[in-house]
């Protein structure tokens, strides 16, 4: 397995900052520069990765390139082709974002997120940010969400059906898309729906966990490994049987010391 943490842990050098991967059992990391740090420091982490052969799973993106701003959502854009290109030149297995929102909140969600516009133009835009950023080596993906497409596998089949794009793949997070009783009582069967439709297509996975509460009306809510009900192991083991070599991510956890708290965890199962 290929396990790795969102955070970068505290450290002071490239060298550092790999050792520690290391050490905490990770084979796998998310990059931790922009397009925007010095090349030379980007050339150091790089250089770190390689001489410790830990995998570069994600480049991440994490802006609204579908902003009503018109200003913004250019900006956005153009930030969404340098991330991508940098993720080609780092040879990371992909840069991530969200589809993007048709509101004030960047990640937010709205009722126009699912209207036939957005859906055009969530399709336009990655296929612009493919054409213009020209990968060769990576691929650009879409993190799944609750409430912004796609919400789950088919809608994720459908939109690389209309992107017609060799390098748009898919990054799969799970739990994201855990909005509904349906999915949350047969996790097991969404697990297997996921993996059947899109496993061979997956370049990076986040894991965590989700807890339903017993509180009126539905209320789910993330939370770290083992303190929730996902059945983490399953999916764990679903995703090694497809490809060994697919990075499982942790992530949205606070602390340093929560990491190495819950990486323990995932590797004891």
């Amino acid at each position: 397995m290929k396990f790795g943490t969102s955070s970068p842990l505290r450290h002071k050098s490239p060298q550092q900052w790999a050792e520690q991967q290391i050490t905490l059992g990770c084979t796998a990391v998310v990059f931790p520069l922009d397009s925007t740090a010095p090349q030379n420091l980007i050339d150091e982490y790089k250089n770190a990765a390689e001489n410790y052969e830990l995998t570069i799973a994600e480049v991440g993106i994490w802006r609204n390139a579908l902003s009503k701003n018109a200003a913004e959502r250019e900006k956005n854009m153009n930030y969404c082709i340098e991330q991508l290109q940098l993720a080609d030149y780092l040879n990371a297995r992909c840069a991530v974002n969200v589809a993007g929102a048709f509101g004030e909140r960047w990640d937010g969600g709205y009722r126009e997120n699912f209207s036939n516009e957005a859906w055009k133009q969530t399709v336009n835009m990655v296929q612009t940010i493919i054409d213009k950023a020209k990968p060769q080596k990576t691929y650009f993906t879409l993190e799944p969400m609750p409430w912004m497409i796609p919400t789950g596998p088919q809608d994720y089949l459908k939109l690389i059906q209309d992107v017609g794009q060799e390098r748009f793949a898919v990054h799969l997070d799970i739990i994201n898309m855990i909005n509904s009783a349906e999915r949350y009582f047969h996790a097991k069967e969404f697990v297997d729906e996921c993996i059947s439709l899109l496993g061979d297509k997956i370049r990076s996975c986040h894991i965590k966990d989700i807890h339903l509460k017993q509180k009126y009306t539905l209320q789910l809510e993330e939370c770290a490994p083992g303190n929730g009900e996902f059945p983490l192991k399953y999916y764990i083991d679903r995703i090694n049987e497809t490809d060994s070599n697919i990075p499982i991510i942790l992530e949205h956890l606070t602390t340093d010391r929560e990491y190495i708290k819950y990486m323990k965890y995932i590797k004891s199962l």
